[in-house]
């Protein structure tokens, strides 16, 4: 009995001192970061001729697994090196969250990407990760055409002498 009342005190402080750490990683947002390109080549992946695009459009979605409703979140531009920052206020835990093209302000390059239109990124803190800083995949949209000199450049892409793929 004697043990049990020393250690409400310990238990007391601890509580207390947890208390404002705990209100703070509720309170502060998520930080999401990623970038929009233009495959100036149509090859599906960045290469030396891609071209970052300024004035893009992104935005944050997310899906609750159960009722499938989805919800906007956050909204983003890319800056003049294709690059995007956008808070997101909340924990959504087990929801399914994706960054999405919403716009490319580039005229010969408007068509986005399938393979990378879309990019998963995680909004919780009870998955072990301190930080609030998250990184979303690249994002890009296809060129209406490839450029001159894409051939060449899908060669040196190429593992040693597969021709096959051209």
């Amino acid at each position: 009995m004697e043990m049990a009342k020393s250690l409400v005190p310990v238990i007391v402080v601890l509580f207390v001192s947890l208390l404002p750490l705990a209100a703070m990683a509720v309170g502060t947002p998520f930080h999401i970061e990623g970038c929009v390109y233009c495959d100036t080549c149509r090859f599906g992946f960045e290469t030396i001729a891609t071209k970052y695009i300024h004035g893009a459009r992104v935005r944050i979605v997310c899906k609750d697994r159960v009722t499938l409703k989805s919800e906007l979140v956050g909204v983003a531009v890319t800056g003049p090196n294709g690059k995007y920052k956008v808070a997101v206020r909340g924990d959504r835990q087990d929801q399914q969250c994706l960054a999405e093209l919403v716009h490319s302000p580039l005229s010969r390059c408007q068509e986005a990407d399938p393979g990378r239109s879309t990019a998963t990124v995680i909004l919780t803190r009870s998955n072990g990760a301190a930080s609030t800083r998250h990184f979303a995949n690249a994002m890009g949209f296809f060129r209406d055409e490839p450029l001159r000199g894409c051939a060449a450049l899908r060669k040196r892409y190429l593992a040693d002498g597969d021709v096959r793929a051209i």
